[in-house]
């Protein structure tokens, strides 16, 4: 199993065979352009700036960019499903 750093099991993804995971393509998914950013926040902040291979090295799982960071098809119930899943999934595998 591939995680990318926020804990989204990458190979799960409908775009995997085109880009190859987080990792690969340094937070870079092509969505971004949409939101006006270059790198994702949840890719930036743990392996960039703090140089953590993910969000699980860090004491403030999950942080604010969790919340904030929201695909916008999702309802906010889904939302929070979301980040809870990729916060156990984060503990468990502990990236």
């Amino acid at each position: 199993m591939l995680i990318s750093p926020c804990g989204i099991n990458c190979e799960s993804c409908d775009f995997f065979d085109s880009c190859g995971g987080c990792h690969a393509i340094q937070g870079k998914p092509f969505y971004l352009k949409d939101f006006g950013v270059e790198v994702c926040p949840m890719y930036e902040c743990p392996v960039i700036k703090k140089g953590f291979k993910s969000c699980a090295e860090c004491a403030e799982l999950p942080c604010q960019i969790f919340y904030n960071w929201k695909d916008p098809s999702m309802t906010d119930e889904a939302h929070l499903a979301s980040i809870n899943e990729r916060v156990g999934i984060l503990k468990e595998v502990k990236l």
